[in-house]
């Protein structure tokens, strides 16, 4: 079997199989899932956070020249600050076009008084609300995608390493993804997105890990100097989503009770993470690695 179909075949796997066993949390009744979402999301920020701060920002700034910190830092700032213009856009669009359609309201207004006025103002509200919660799901899509194609890249170098390691390596990031999938399905429904819909952008992210492999094969060098700029991006989206559209949810509830949960939750995803990526770390020094790449 060629070397670039066995990559093919496990970034496939490293990305699609970590989609497909976090989805084992849609298969929860309906009642059950809308009580753990609010859970999951707690949970998410915890993870989203560890996984840019812990994960991918160290990982960036190790593959870089001292001299290069500045520009990275400033990619990482760029990044989030493009995130927020985005999710300006983004917003902008579904408010635009749920106002023209609730102008209608705004004729019967007149001829019914100022309770309609209200209803409509209330209507005005809950749309910008749906419209924020759409556009975080819309980012949360977009940051996975590009820190998939980032673990594409990773999983065939190591298969231009050793086959071995590339497949260790695979199935290390598919084990690896498996809880941040988890959050982000949680991120997806509580975006208004149905269980089929959070599957399928899911997989379709997924899917940049095989286009990352691919374009990783054929021009490693070219990507190698970029990659700590894509890691930096993915970093900068995950830290956007998280304190931007996640946290501020969380404060709609401040019961004690709740509040301990919530900080508990956002823990448990930091500790699972950093405990994953330990593991990895522990397991990938340990493995014998080649010098010398496949030509």
């Amino acid at each position: 079997m060629s070397l670039l179909l066995l990559i093919i075949i496990f970034t496939a796997l490293g990305g699609v199989l970590s989609v497909f066993a976090a989805a084992i949390f849609l298969l929860l009744p309906d009642e059950q899932r809308n009580k753990v979402v609010p859970h999951g999301i707690s949970f998410a920020i915890g993870a989203l956070l560890s996984v840019a701060f812990w994960g991918l920002i160290p990982e960036a700034f190790a593959n870089i020249k001292p001299e290069q910190f500045q520009n990275l830092s400033g990619t990482i700032l760029a990044g989030i600050l493009g995130f927020f213009v985005l999710e300006k856009l983004l917003i902008w669009r579904h408010c635009h076009v749920e106002t023209c359609e609730a102008h209608g309201d705004e004729t019967q207004e007149t001829e019914h008084g100022h309770n309609h006025k209200h209803k409509h103002e209330g209507n005005h509200h809950s749309v910008h609300e749906y419209s924020h919660h759409k556009s975080a799901g819309m980012l949360i899509i977009v940051g996975d995608g590009i820190h998939n194609f980032v673990d594409g890249v990773l999983i065939a170098a190591a298969f231009l390493t050793d086959v071995q390691l590339g497949i260790v390596t695979s199935l290390a990031v598919a084990a690896h993804e498996i809880p941040q999938e988890v959050g982000d399905f949680a991120i997806l429904l509580h975006s208004g997105y149905s269980k089929g819909k959070a599957l399928f952008y899911n997989v379709l992210a997924s899917l940049s890990t095989v286009i990352g492999g691919i374009l990783a094969y054929f021009s490693l060098d070219d990507l190698h100097a970029s990659l700590p700029y894509f890691l930096a991006l993915a970093a900068s989206s995950f830290i956007y989503i998280a304190v931007a559209d996640l946290i501020p949810s969380l404060h709609k509830k401040t019961d004690m009770k709740t509040s301990l949960q919530q900080i508990a939750l956002i823990a448990a995803g930091v500790l699972l993470i950093c405990t994953l990526h330990g593991i990895s770390e522990q397991y990938e020094r340990h493995q014998p690695v080649r010098t010398d790449l496949a030509n």
